[in-house]
């Protein structure tokens, strides 16, 4: 447990170890014996039926909520699960305790079709300044931490996401129509252009992921939910990448941002679509 003078680099330097043990847990325990053998009354629809819930999600975010607050007393969680149950805890985001920001299962429509594209998301926030992240996409046994100023990392061997390569139309993973508002369906129209190759976004926490690791050049999402977010930012700002919204400005998780925004693998491809994004509007 972190002692009443410890900070937070140094609990990180002490017990990053512990929250990935958690999250690998977590999804042994909850998720993996679920994959591929959910039945009908352990799934539910949210907002729609692209917003689905299954009890994999709940009960991985009961087990994260329990160890990870017992790990750093004082601190609190805002999980995708419990704000649905109680929106007003997602303010906690805003507040002075450490925050652990967790979505259980990241990706959960390609879970319930029994595609392995998901993953555990798990982000620490000091004041809303991420400063640690770790993403597991236990059906692929991968594992990328970040924490801040030390490097963004896959098992182990260090990412760094690099300019793409030039010449070459930019990739980018852009927000389900059914996430977007028709202002921001008008904004990333601006990437239907000469240049772009845009497509589909899957798991967030995954594009995230490929744009650490230089094989996706961007992301365009426009919604802010944090537990979305917040590991994937952290990992692509460790790896060398940038986030900024159509407005030019940094992605800040405690939200009031200028929407769709992208994160891409450096700061030049970072500035070029939001540009793009900001030219339809």
């Amino acid at each position: 447990m972190i002692e009443d003078n410890e900070t937070i680099d140094e609990f990180l330097a002490h017990r990053s170890t512990d929250v990935e043990e958690a999250v690998r847990k977590a999804a042994a325990a909850e998720i993996m014996p679920r994959f591929r053998r959910l039945a009908a009354d352990e799934i539910d629809q949210k907002s729609g039926p692209h917003d689905l819930v299954t009890d994999a999600d709940r009960l991985a975010e009961r087990y994260l909520t329990e160890v990870l607050v017992e790990l750093l007393p004082g601190s609190v969680v805002v999980g995708e699960e419990a704000v649905h149950a109680n929106p007003a805890s997602y303010e906690a985001i805003r507040g002075e305790a450490p925050v652990w920001i967790i979505d259980p299962v990241d990706g959960t429509r390609q879970f319930v079709h029994g595609d392995d594209g998901f993953c555990t998301l798990v982000a620490l926030s000091v004041r809303g300044v991420l400063t640690a992240s770790w993403t597991y996409a236990p059906a692929r046994d991968q594992l990328a931490t970040a924490v801040r100023g030390k490097g963004a990392y896959l098992d182990g061997e260090r990412l760094f996401a690099g300019p793409p390569a030039p010449g070459r139309d930019l990739t980018i993973a852009t927000s389900h129509p059914d996430y977007t508002t028709e202002e921001q369906k008008r904004a990333l129209l601006g990437l239907w252009t000469d240049g772009v190759a845009p497509r589909e976004c899957g798991s967030a926490g995954l594009e995230y992921l490929a744009v650490a690791r230089g094989e996706l050049d961007a992301t365009a999402f426009s919604w802010e939910a944090a537990w979305d977010h917040a590991a994937g930012l952290l990992l692509v700002e460790e790896a060398g990448g940038a986030h900024l919204t159509r407005t030019g400005e940094p992605f800040r998780i405690t939200g009031g941002n200028a929407l769709p925004f992208t994160a891409a693998r450096d700061t030049a491809t970072a500035r070029r679509v939001a540009g793009l994004l900001a030219s339809s509007v």
